[in-house]
């Protein structure tokens, strides 16, 4: 019943384990911004994700989300969101909606933030679902994310959720001179890179080893789509 504070839309019931969450799975293997700590502590995850897996929503694994996609593991979206260097007055691209969840972890941080899904119902779905929830400041589109979204380039931030097996050249263009881009790069194996722009070309700096879905364009064969 709503208010016994067991139930999934309960602020008690998710606040203690997003809490925990972010203590156990985030702090503990080295996330120090203290912005990225509140907005995870403060994003509910739960809301993402199918409801029959709720029960999970706030544990350390990806989940999957329907149309061979899935919501990335807590502690690779809050290190993604700290490798970004965030201030608030950043125009962010997200490449890979998916469910959402990393745009509204941005949300918070951000100035704006502009998201491409290339799976037609995931970009419908987490549009209507981030508007529900209110953050006004992210605009979904049903797109190819190799091409960007060149009118609202160049971007401060980029962030890509899927892998492409390459740096996406035209995403480097769209990436503001002194901008950062998150992504993972690779096909069997990956890895989670960091891309800084100057006047001189670009910078990179590997992370972790990571495993996301793969990159694909709209004309890929996609799971349900």
């Amino acid at each position: 019943m709503p208010g016994t504070g067991n139930q999934p839309d309960s602020t008690t019931w998710w606040k203690s384990r997003a809490d925990r969450m972010v203590e156990t799975q985030i702090v503990s293997r080295g996330v120090r911004d203290p912005d990225v700590i509140r907005v995870m502590k403060n994003t509910p995850r739960h809301k993402f994700i199918p409801a029959h897996l709720r029960d999970h929503a706030y544990n350390d694994h990806p989940l999957p989300i329907g149309s061979g996609q899935t919501i990335s593991q807590p502690y690779i979206v809050a290190l993604m969101t700290e490798y970004l260097e965030l201030t608030g007055t950043e125009k962010v691209l997200e490449i890979g909606t998916g469910s959402g969840y990393q745009a509204a972890v941005l949300a918070p941080l951000v100035d704006t933030c502009y998201s491409i899904e290339v799976v037609k119902a995931l970009a419908r779905e987490a549009a209507g679902k981030l508007d529900m929830l209110g953050y006004d400041n992210v605009v979904v589109k049903w797109g190819d994310g190799y091409l960007g979204w060149p009118e609202h380039a160049p971007f401060d931030r980029i962030i890509i959720t899927a892998a492409p097996e390459k740096i996406p050249e035209k995403l480097v263009e769209q990436l503001a001179v002194g901008g950062r881009m998150v992504l993972p790069v690779g096909s069997h194996f990956q890895e989670l890179i960091l891309i800084t722009k100057t006047n001189k070309g670009i910078h990179r700096k590997n992370i972790i080893p990571v495993r996301f879905v793969p990159m694909v364009h709209p004309s890929d064969p996609i799971p349900d789509k």
